[in-house]
């Protein structure tokens, strides 16, 4: 596959992970961190970093609704539910495991 196709081809795989997770509400940022290491929030950042590594100035809330496909603060209110204390406790376990390395 030559870089061009690839490119195509990671863009579009992009974008369609991006659909899901707008489609997939009930599916809670912490579940994601505890099973994955990421979320919504870590897609953003990196978007937002990748876009400025490119010297195009994107904000932390433009990147978050891009992601989020609506305001990150109405996204919460919407969506977002507490988190009890078990997945509070895997998310500490979790998070010092993808930042130990």
């Amino acid at each position: 596959m030559d870089d061009q196709t690839r490119l195509e081809v990671e863009a579009a795989a992009f974008r369609s992970v991006l659909k899901h997770l707008q489609g997939r509400t009930d599916v809670q940022n912490i579940d994601m961190m505890n099973l994955t290491g990421f979320c919504r929030n870590c897609l953003s950042r990196w978007y937002m970093e990748a876009a400025n590594e490119r010297g195009v100035d994107i904000s932390k809330e433009e990147a978050r609704t891009h992601v989020h496909g609506m305001p990150y603060s109405e996204w919460k209110e919407k969506y977002q539910t507490d988190a009890d204390d078990q997945k509070q406790a895997d998310f500490k376990v979790a998070f010092a495991r993808t930042h130990d390395k």
